[in-house]
């Protein structure tokens, strides 16, 4: 094992707190009341859509047409029916399955980075452009500095380069592109 990984495993471990005390153990007593009839069916509906499907591991236990979910749909409604609340149902499942059995994680641990990890990159992006955008040439630095170069500073379009061997291919394009004889624009010859 690295350090690094060593220790990223000690910052979790200590970044975790022990579960509450309102996590259901096996055996434990109902904390609610016994549903049935229609409240039952809304309620199973309900904490069905807050666990996740392990087989399409997309889609909620209560949308999925998969065996296994249909199967955990059927002990969300026993349990409910028998007075389990939802956080003791949540839990019971959170032990079977993980963590990852839950649609949205509890904000606990590292899953604070889950809820508040994407609006930390978007202000930190916003920093960094807002940072380019002050250190830009165009963001008016310096008063009458402009960061395109003037008129006056280029070269004419009849301009032909130092180099004697760039000249002569210059001149050499000139002839083929413009049909100027020798590269020389017919201006310049009178």
């Amino acid at each position: 094992m690295t350090v690094a990984a060593f220790a990223l495993s000690v910052l979790l471990a200590a970044a975790t707190p022990p579960p509450p005390a309102t996590t259901s153990r096996p055996g434990d007593a109902p904390r609610g009341q016994p549903l049935s009839g229609k409240l039952l069916d809304e309620r199973t509906d309900e904490v069905g859509a807050l666990l996740r499907c392990p087989v399409c591991q997309g889609l909620s236990v209560a949308d999925s047409p998969a065996t296994m979910a249909r199967n955990m749909k059927a002990e969300v409604r026993e349990k409910l029916a028998a007075g389990y609340d939802r956080e003791q149902i949540l839990a019971d499942f959170e032990r079977s399955y993980g963590e990852f059995v839950r649609l949205e994680p509890p904000m606990r641990g590292v899953n604070w980075l889950v809820w508040f990890g994407p609006a930390g990159v978007l202000v930190a992006g916003g920093a960094v452009i807002a940072w380019a955008l002050r250190r830009s040439p165009r963001s008016g630095g310096e008063k009458g500095a402009s960061p395109l170069p003037r008129d006056s500073d280029l070269p004419s379009r009849d301009t032909l380069p130092a180099d004697p061997r760039l000249a002569a291919a210059v001149r050499r394009v000139r002839t083929l592109a413009y049909g100027w004889p020798d590269g020389i624009a017919p201006k310049e010859r009178s």
